[in-house]
């Protein structure tokens, strides 16, 4: 069966940098199947990468394989990685943006991409997207071992850890990612709402007070602020039929904080 293959950039669509890449990839296997996850993500940000990523990797089959470019450091002597988790597979720099798939575990693998044999004749310092990693996920897809591709590692970089914690009743977590829709998505997992009364739960972010946790826009009149479960299974601050980051100056980064009401 021929191998899917995602694409997550920062390229954009204007110029030809995903295009070429799908061209290096399709010419080393013409039945590759190419998926774009996006090529939206605010440039050279891999924290954005990283929560896009892992909110889509679950929705895709077994043996997968996920190309990511998000690469600040091109050129560097940041190293160029490939994994396995499972029966998945991701391509990408090692600069943090897989931080959100990876977690060390006996079913995780982690290889140093080395070995030149799987890069394009000719490798660039500044396209490491179109000389390294695509015709390294297109030779994943016909099968090469990932043991081929380089030397293992295990201390592949992570992105510092800033989860939501919840002491009590009180939950503190941030804003991670905003959509284009303009929707503040924070890193509160629904996880920690459990055995809390969502009707009477107070959200602050920045100078703004929501009163509860919605379950769906509809629940407010247009243009009205709420809080609600997205579709991610996080808490999300949104402006119905409006936008939220607008409104409300909301920023990546903007602490949120959930507690009971007193009354």
């Amino acid at each position: 069966m021929p191998r899917l293959i995602t694409l997550t950039t920062d390229f954009g669509t204007r110029d030809a940098f995903v295009g070429i890449m799908k061209g290096v990839i399709l010419r080393l296997n013409p039945d590759a199947i190419l998926v774009d996850i996006t090529h939206d993500i605010a440039p050279q940000n891999i924290e954005q990468a990283a929560y896009v990523l892992a909110s889509a990797v679950p929705y895709f089959p077994s043996r997968t394989i996920h190309l990511v470019v998000v690469d600040p450091g091109v050129g560097s002597t940041r190293r160029a990685i490939a994994a396995q988790v499972g029966d998945t597979f991701f391509v990408a720099p090692d600069n943090g943006v897989l931080s959100s798939v990876l977690r060390p575990s006996s079913s995780v693998t982690v290889v140093h991409l080395t070995n030149r044999a799987y890069f394009l004749p000719r490798v660039s310092t500044t396209f490491h997207g179109r000389d390294i990693f695509a015709p390294v996920a297109a030779h994943l897809s016909l099968g090469i071992p990932l043991a081929a591709l380089g030397t293992p590692i295990d201390d592949w970089v992570q992105l510092p850890q800033t989860r939501a914690t919840r002491q009590g009743d009180i939950i503190t977590g941030r804003v991670v990612y905003i959509d284009r829709f303009g929707n503040a998505l924070t890193n509160i997992g629904e996880e920690l709402l459990h055995g809390l009364e969502r009707a009477r739960l107070v959200v602050r972010v920045g100078a703004q007070t929501l009163r509860g946790i919605h379950t769906t826009y509809a629940d407010v009149s247009p243009g009205e602020v709420l809080a609600l479960v997205s579709s991610t299974f996080h808490v999300e601050i949104a402006v119905r039929e409006g936008n939220a980051a607008q409104t409300l100056g909301i920023r990546v980064g903007d602490e949120v904080r959930i507690e009971s009401a007193i009354c």
